[in-house]
């Protein structure tokens, strides 16, 4: 069993920057990877980035690329999720995931994660 707490969600301007942060608890090992999903209102949940539980890959929604960081510090159980740049339609509840593997190979989409948080809301006002 894995407990996600995310933080660090706000309002913004346009341009502006936020780190999301998702910490991990209840258990033993760190071999998980770390998904940010986000869902907008009256959208449907989409996948923003990944990474591995070593941290040595990365994957990042099209839509995101060259504006947002995925970051992880096992020793602290936690995942960031640096963002730059930030427009309005980045506005939404934020969802960290994990993915319990040892396996290089990860996935976008929100079915191969079973565990999540509660969520951190993020405006970006125009």
């Amino acid at each position: 069993q894995v407990q996600l707490t995310e933080s660090g969600g706000g309002l913004v301007q346009t341009g502006g920057s936020l780190r999301l942060s998702c910490a991990a608890s209840g258990h033993a090992s760190n071999k998980y990877h770390m998904g940010w999903f986000r869902q907008a209102p009256g959208k449907e949940r989409e996948f923003v980035a990944v990474i591995t539980w070593s941290g040595n890959k990365t994957v990042f929604a099209d839509s995101v690329k060259g504006r947002f960081a995925i970051s992880r510090d096992n020793a602290k159980n936690t995942v960031y999720l640096q963002m730059n740049g930030l427009k309005p339609e980045d506005t939404g509840a934020y969802y960290c995931a994990a993915r319990l593997t040892s396996s290089a190979i990860v996935f976008t989409v929100s079915e191969r994660y079973r565990y999540w948080g509660q969520g951190t809301r993020v405006t970006v006002s125009s």
